[in-house]
């Protein structure tokens, strides 16, 4: 007997994710991408899986770090995003970082090479067809206006948006690195041993002030008056938003001038630093970490320049401005990431209120698994919410008061975690331990808990699949 396919909308982080877990079920997948025939305000490209915002997937630490923990869980069942990240993997210290042409160009030859995925490129202006009956809305925080008010339509909900800032990528040999130098902070080596992942550029009081002011002063963007409340994203607030919070914000922030040495001034101490992450293999392209903004293009060239080390500095791409939309998931949302009201759609990605390429990603492979199993007659729960990928299903789909009016997007946090007790409290010489060390201390427990937990869940899928 033949096996419909599931329809899945947009071709991201999420929608090819859950492609790629539902069509290694064994279940056939139609993927509905309208790039190629319709663009959108931040992307560039048609590929899949396409990165608008920076190329890191952040922290790679599975011990200690929650994301780091996401990566691995997603590494055990077969992530797709996950592991074509680790093969066009570039230098960023402790962070995973990507070359963006070649990751979004193999996770599109993956999917279109798959026997089990047909792409087809079209928008899906409005909400699916009834006789589609198993529908993954993975549209993002993109999602076109006609789909977009389609569901809107439906659920009779209030617009929940926020706007996405990106930051400027700049061309290396304009760099001047008589000026700036390659270090990581605190030499802290990356996945690759490499202790020097980043170009610093220092600034003194006076420079830094001097920015600041400009910074403040810089023509912005200006928002249609239907956008004017619309809230930030506190993880990804454009670099003037955080100048407006005090003059001293940046420097506590992207700006910090801690666990770094200037080896052309070693005694003395900057006032601030930026930092610039490298962007491609090729090590041509470096993206200014932290400097997400809503500057108009000139005003950026300027005010950027101001920056020791960049004063000649070329930008292969300025920073910009996008709005983001998600639903009420709380409300809206059963465990299995269906619509309450309409349980042949489900969604995934941003749209559901998780933040973050990987956090995506990671709702991606769990509808693409929760569709497969239906189709295929199987009952799939959601993964224990002591694992990272069970959090933030429990995060999206409950455990808000007020029925989800509080609901704000959110990247994985140990915060989502259910708390442990009991961890270690002394270090191996039986000194008490505090602060820091307690919490990484405890970290780890819950890291070790969530990965023994996620190997459990896998398991009984397995047993399930072999009956």
């Amino acid at each position: 007997m033949s096996i419909k396919p599931i329809h899945i909308i947009g071709g991201g982080m999420a929608g090819s994710e859950a492609a790629w877990q539902a069509a290694n079920a064994g279940v056939p997948v139609i993927l509905h991408e309208m790039r190629g025939v319709k663009g959108t305000e931040a992307h560039q490209t048609d590929k899949l899986a396409e990165l608008v915002c920076s190329n890191s997937f952040r922290s790679d630490d599975h011990t200690t770090n929650a994301v780091g923990v996401l990566h691995e869980e997603m590494r055990r069942a077969n992530g797709l995003i996950i592991t074509t990240a680790a093969d066009h993997q570039v230098p960023a210290g402790s962070a995973l970082a990507v070359d963006r042409e070649g990751f979004s160009e193999a996770v599109t030859a993956k999917l279109e090479a798959h026997p089990n995925v047909t792409i087809v490129r079209e928008e899906i202006a409005g909400l699916p067809p009834e006789d589609w009956d198993s529908v993954i809305v993975a549209t993002g925080p993109l999602t076109s206006i006609a789909l977009a008010e389609a569901i809107r339509a439906h659920t009779g909900e209030t617009d929940l948006a926020f706007f996405d800032a990106i930051a400027p990528i700049v061309y290396f040999d304009s760099v001047d690195m008589s000026k700036a130098w390659r270090q990581s902070r605190y030499d802290k080596p990356g996945p690759g041993g490499d202790t020097a992942a980043y170009i610093n550029c220092p600034m003194t009081e006076e420079q830094y002030n001097a920015f600041l002011d400009a910074l403040l002063a810089g023509e912005k963007t200006e928002f249609r008056d239907w956008e004017k409340d619309t809230p930030y994203f506190e993880g990804c607030l454009p670099i003037e938003v955080m100048a407006e919070r005090g003059r001293e914000t940046l420097r506590f922030g992207p700006m910090k001038p801690v666990g770094l040495t200037n080896p052309h001034q070693p005694d003395v101490k900057a006032h601030a630093i930026v930092q610039l992450r490298q962007d491609n293999a090729l090590g041509t392209l470096w993206n200014m970490v932290g400097f997400q903004t809503k500057l108009k293009y000139g005003a950026q060239t300027d005010i950027f320049r101001m920056i020791p080390g960049l004063e000649k500095a070329e930008f292969a791409r300025l920073g910009g401005i996008h709005r983001n939309t998600f639903l009420n998931s709380p409300k809206l949302l059963d465990t299995q990431l269906r619509m309450k009201s309409m349980p042949r759609l489900r969604f995934a990605g941003q749209v559901t209120g998780v933040e973050g390429y990987v956090e995506s990603a990671a709702m991606g492979l769990l509808a693409g698994r929760f569709a497969a199993a239906e189709r295929l007659g199987r009952t799939l729960e959601a993964p224990p919410p002591t694992t990272a990928l069970g959090a933030l299903v429990t995060h999206i789909t409950g455990g808000h008061l007020e029925g989800g009016q509080t609901f704000q997007p959110m990247n994985v946090n140990f915060g989502l975690f259910p708390d442990v007790d009991d961890f270690p409290k002394k270090d191996e010489n039986g000194r008490r331990l505090r602060g820091k060390e307690k919490g990484r201390s405890k970290k780890r427990v819950q890291a070790a808990r969530a990965l023994a937990d996620i190997d459990a869940w896998l398991a009984g899928q397995a047993l399930v699949a072999a009956e």
